[in-house]
């Protein structure tokens, strides 16, 4: 079973955020190549980011929830999103309100993208 490992440390960030990124209205994908190993070899390292900026804890913690389960539903399909990239996810509050049949092929189509 694929379990999500967050990042850290700051210089983590920093490095995955220098690579290749993708942006939609809903949220925006930061990816880079593994440059450190996770905790266990099948873990995805992937990180949700949300600014105060966005609403209160409750809305951006629905956000991150919301884009948590996307992910979990694309990693069971092979291929769809790649184990050897670092990813960070920053969510927009535009996803509040978006429904998961909306957000699920788009970020599938966003993961294919980066992983090209």
């Amino acid at each position: 079973m694929v379990r999500l490992e967050s990042l850290k440390k700051s210089n983590q960030f920093r490095k995955a955020l220098k690579e290749k990124k993708i942006h939609t209205d809903y949220f925006s994908i930061f990816a880079a190549k593994n440059f450190f190993k996770p905790k266990i070899k099948a873990n995805l390292l992937i990180s949700f980011v949300m600014k105060k900026k966005i609403g209160n804890a409750v809305k951006r913690n629905k956000i991150k929830r919301k884009l948590k389960a996307i992910v979990q539903i694309l990693i069971k399909k092979r291929g769809a999103i790649n184990k050897d990239y670092t990813y960070i996810v920053f969510g927009k509050s535009n996803a509040y309100a978006q429904k998961h049949n909306v957000l699920l092929p788009l970020m599938e189509k966003s993961f294919s993208k980066l992983n090209k």
